[in-house]
């Protein structure tokens, strides 16, 4: 049986056919000719493959990752085997690259993908010194693709020059780092798994009535993925789990019901968010959420007063403050808490990664729950498979509808009757800014339309406080219409706002454009965005990326659009900046599969044996 990334089949067709083949359905694969299913994704051992290590629950040698989506295999991760079930990985990887890309020959470094010839691939590599217009190129026979792999990094690499010893210098070092820094990960690990604590006890009536408060039914992925952080919560070794989810699908809800859990078990929790904007909103909602149950939250930003925070840091250190939410100063020498038990740390942003490591090192007892809007490479959830638990939220809550998008040239009658189609029905809206220098114009083009809007002014350069403030007004249906800079993209959640406008649509990335539009339409009522553009600047790229931004428009697309892009951030978020580096120089497909070697190596195998 031939299996192939892109093949058309479907899961229950494969399912028959393994059974027909001899295959035994099991909870956890162990043994050669097992196979289990988690929803849409198949774990199978090949009759004649190896075996996964028990005592960890690593996926090894011999197991491979199949995932369907709808009647295709949208991927497959293992090792390839000449076996009855011979999976092909690398089947159809030309397919992957087009002329022009970025690559990645594991022998000879990063070069540009030119195209093909008769039987061979052709890589161009920096030119010599002494052929100023003749670039190095290598012709690789195709049965070799192989050795081949797209490169995916942090911003346009530097070429290599063939003949040279750079690549293999490169190389070197970077295992070495990688090495290092996953006997960093693995004692940190050791550590926590060494580290004991008391579980957290389940409170189930109170628990049921504050998530049956929520204004949404939790979604099947939300359950799941709580049923993971409460079974963590359960056990006696602390939890370090990352809770991936795209804007607005319900990440910080479950982050509201774990603290619950906490404090109803008599620890502290502590909330970082990376910026003071989002502490601020989270503080709201917490508060919010939890004020029936008598739960305490304190804020903890440059925007309290000297007076205030100390107030604060007292109650935290005798116990009467329950949650605390902050930057991260709360993580500060100063701070001390009575009984700190549970960490929530939102990375929305690349954010805190050296002090959050810090962190756990000191506390190696503490839970850790981190919140990422950006996905993380499969391949890296492999790589960490076993030192971090990773939960996925990958559908919208019930009753969210799809964003209406629309790309069109800038046009006054449209943005006028946009704006009084959403007052008309008593909702908000966000006006888009590039820069901080067009706002007063665009204050006068709205003003002009006499719409009647009360309108706010949101930016980066104003004092904290004014932020604050005028978000505060915003929320509570002071103005109607806020104008604001991309700073809105850090988190915003406001049920009511579900209409977004953008001036300029071509000076936004598309993942930037998405994580934007994932700020409007959080409630129940149709929302509606809105991406223009000035005709006379518009550029083949932008035309492109507009495009994609109008077809990729559904609920849940942030795990489609812009792919690369945003899991390239969200690789940045987990590694840090100083692998990030490495990986940036050797490419993160690389640099994941030294990664898994390094990790594999350190704990006394071999996943080549």
């Amino acid at each position: 049986m031939i299996l192939e990334t892109g093949q058309r089949i479907k899961l229950s067709e494969f399912l028959r056919k393994i059974v027909e083949l001899g295959y035994s359905k099991v909870w956890e694969v162990h043994h050669r000719g097992e196979f289990s299913q988690r929803g849409n994704v198949v774990y199978i051992v090949p009759i004649n493959g190896g075996q996964i290590y028990p005592h960890t629950n690593d996926i090894g040698v011999g197991v491979y990752s199949i995932e369907f989506e709808g009647n295709y295999i949208e991927s497959i991760i293992g090792k390839s085997f000449t076996s009855s079930l011979n999976v092909k990985p690398t089947i159809q990887k030309q397919n992957l690259f087009l002329p022009g890309d970025y690559v990645v020959h594991i022998d000879h470094g990063i070069g540009i993908f030119r195209g093909e010839k008769e039987e061979d691939y052709i890589i161009e590599y920096a030119t010599p010194k002494n052929r100023p217009n003749s670039p190095d190129l290598l012709f690789i026979p195709k049965k070799e693709i192989k050795r081949i792999s797209p490169y995916l990094g942090f911003k346009k690499p530097e070429i290599h020059r063939l003949g040279t010893l750079a690549w293999s210098l490169t190389k070197k070092k970077a295992k070495e780092d990688i090495l290092a820094y996953a006997k960093e990960l693995l004692e940190i690990f050791a550590k926590r798994k060494i580290a004991s604590r008391p579980p957290y006890a389940a409170h189930h009536e109170l628990e049921e009535e504050l998530i049956s408060n929520f204004q949404y039914e939790y979604t099947p992925d939300q359950k799941k993925a709580l049923e993971e952080i409460f079974a963590d919560m359960s056990k006696n070794v602390p939890m370090d789990r990352v809770l991936m989810g795209d804007v607005g699908f319900g990440k910080t809800e479950l982050a509201v019901v774990a603290a619950f859990r906490a404090v109803l078990t008599g620890k502290q929790t502590a909330i970082m968010a990376p910026t003071t904007i989002l502490a601020d909103q989270h503080f709201e909602i917490f508060k919010k959420r939890l004020e029936l149950f008598g739960v305490n939250v304190a804020r903890l930003t440059r925007l309290e007063s000297s007076e205030k925070i100390k107030e604060i840091l007292k109650k935290i250190e005798d116990g009467r403050t329950d949650i605390v939410i902050g930057t991260h100063k709360i993580l500060g020498k100063n701070i001390k808490f009575k009984n700190l038990g549970l960490l929530i740390i939102d990375e929305e942003q690349k954010f805190g990664v050296a002090q959050k490591e810090k962190f756990k090192k000191e506390n190696p007892s503490l839970d850790i729950l981190t919140l990422f809007a950006t996905p993380i490479p499969r391949t890296l959830q492999l790589a960490l498979s076993g030192i971090r638990a990773i939960s996925e939220i990958s559908t919208p809550p019930e009753g969210r509808m799809k964003i209406e998008t629309f790309v069109l040239p800038k046009n006054k009658r449209l943005i006028k009757e946009a704006i009084l189609y959403e007052l008309k029905r008593k909702g908000q809206i966000y006006f888009l800014a590039n820069r901080i220098h067009k706002i007063p114009a665009l204050l006068e083009e709205i003003k002009i339309l006499k719409t009647g809007a009360k309108i706010g002014v949101l930016h980066g350069r104003m004092p904290e406080a004014k932020i604050i403030k005028t978000m505060h007004d915003f929320r509570e249906g002071k103005s109607d219409l806020l104008v604001s800079t991309t700073i809105i993209e850090n988190g915003m959640d406001l049920s009511n706002v579900n209409t977004l406008i953008v001036e300029d649509a071509t000076r936004l990335g598309l993942s930037q454009a998405h994580q934007l539009r994932g700020r409007i339409g959080r409630g129940d009522k149709e929302a509606f965005a809105y991406f223009l553009y000035l005709t006379q600047h518009l550029k083949e790229k932008a035309v492109s990326r507009l495009g994609a931004l109008e077809r990729y428009s559904w609920l849940g697309a942030g795990l489609e659009i812009a792919k690369r892009d945003l899991e390239i951030r969200g690789a940045g978020n987990i590694l840090g900046r100083a692998q990030s580096g490495i990986a940036f120089r050797i490419g993160l497909n690389l640099y994941f599969e030294l990664l898994e070697e390094a990790i594999s190596e350190t704990r006394g195998f071999d996943k080549n044996s």
